[in-house]
């Protein structure tokens, strides 16, 4: 009787296998979803500083718009010292001409290039004709 319990138990240890390892293709496409959900939050975000922007522009018949600086400022005052800190030590060069003006843009042009570029980060990829893709 205990033979036969040992049998059937080593036949069901021959059946059972270890857990497939993930698939590279399948780790690909959860990294493309946050990509493209990531670039898509920031889009709606995008929109509605420009609608904000947009009725202040209206109301004081004049362009107004948040720049980028100030909303980085709203959010976390101290991240914004400590970039801005980093950029004048590594780019001390271009500190004045360029890098300083880019924190004078309007936040909805910038969060929307942002997005638009984790949108297409994370696009999927156009099937190849007669080629296989591995």
């Amino acid at each position: 009787m205990r033979a036969g319990t040992e049998l059937v138990f080593l036949r069901i240890a021959a059946t059972v296998r270890p857990p497939a390892k993930n698939h590279p293709q399948q780790d690909l496409t959860m990294i493309r979803f946050l990509l493209r959900f990531l670039g898509l939050c920031l889009l709606a975000t995008a929109f509605v500083f420009f609608v904000y922007d947009g009725t202040k522009s209206i109301a004081n018949h004049d362009l107004v718009y948040s720049k980028v600086g100030d909303v980085w400022a709203i959010v976390d005052q101290n991240s914004l010292n400590m970039a801005q800190a980093w950029l004048k030590q590594k780019l001390a060069w271009a500190w004045d001409p360029y890098v300083q003006r880019s924190f004078d843009l309007p936040a909805w042009a910038v969060i929307g290039v942002i997005a638009a570029i984790l949108i297409l980060l994370g696009r999927k990829k156009k099937p190849l004709i007669g080629y296989a893709r591995d």
